[in-house]
C-alpha cells in the first residue's frame, strides 16, 4: 500500500500533466479567513477596470470585471475571474470568444453600467457594434482584444478563465488621452502624472 507521501506526489505529477498545479490541502494545518475578513483586506488594494462581452447565442452580454491580469506575452494570455453567481455567469463560463475592454476614465458610464444589476447594457445602440466574426463590444472603448478561451477553473465561488488574445484595438493615443480607471475601496479613481511618486 502507498503511503501518504507517495499519493501527494503522484496527485502533483498528474496535475502538473494537466497544466493545472495542485497543492494538497490539510485542514488542521491552517485556520481559514471569513469572507468579511477577506473582503476587508482587498478593499485597500487598487486595481484596474474592464469590461467583457460575449454572446453565447441568445444576444449580447456585458460584465464589469476587477479581476484581469496579464499572464504572458509569447503566447499573449491572460486571465480573468467570474463570480458564478453572476446572472451572466453561465454564458460567460461556456463561451468560446470573448471581447475584454481596457476601460479609461472618460468611460467610466460603460463600467458603472455594466456593473449595475438587471441594467440593459446594449440599449444605446450607438456605443457598441458587432465584429467579423460576431462578437458584441464596445466601438466607443479604444482598446480592446478578442480572446479565445482556453482554460476555466473552478475555485470557490468563481470560476478562473485563461483565455489567449487573437486580435486586438490599441493605439498609444488611446493610453495618452485619459488617465486609467482605478477600482478602489469601493469607488472609482483615475491616475495620471501628477499622482506618479516615481
Amino acid at each position: 500500500m502507498r503511503n501518504f507521501y507517495q499519493m501527494e506526489k503522484t496527485m502533483h505529477t498528474q496535475t502538473e500533466k494537466s497544466g493545472f498545479i495542485h497543492t494538497p490541502h490539510h485542514p488542521q494545518q491552517d485556520a481559514c479567513l471569513s469572507p468579511e475578513q477577506f473582503k476587508a483586506a482587498f478593499r485597500g488594494y487598487p486595481s484596474g477596470v474592464a469590461v467583457i462581452t460575449a454572446d453565447g447565442g441568445n444576444g449580447p452580454v456585458a460584465m464589469t470585471i476587477s479581476s484581469l491580469f496579464s499572464i504572458s506575452a509569447d503566447p499573449p494570455l491572460l486571465g480573468y475571474s467570474i463570480s458564478n453567481l453572476s446572472s451572466t455567469a453561465a454564458v460567460f463560463n461556456t463561451v468560446e470568444h470573448a471581447v475584454i475592454h481596457l476601460v479609461d476614465s472618460s468611460q467610466i458610464g460603460i463600467a458603472k453600467l455594466c456593473a449595475t444589476p438587471a441594467a440593459d447594457r446594449f440599449g444605446d445602440h450607438s456605443t457598441w457594434s458587432r465584429l467579423a466574426t460576431g462578437e458584441p463590444y464596445f466601438s466607443v472603448i479604444g482598446t480592446w482584444l478578442r480572446v479565445r478561451i482556453t482554460q476555466r477553473h473552478k475555485a470557490g465561488s468563481a470560476t478562473v478563465t485563461i483565455a489567449q488574445a487573437v486580435s486586438a484595438s490599441a493605439t498609444d493615443e488611446a493610453h495618452e488621452d485619459c488617465p486609467p480607471l482605478i477600482y478602489h475601496a469601493r469607488s472609482w479613481h483615475c491616475i495620471g502624472s501628477n499622482t506618479a511618486l516615481a
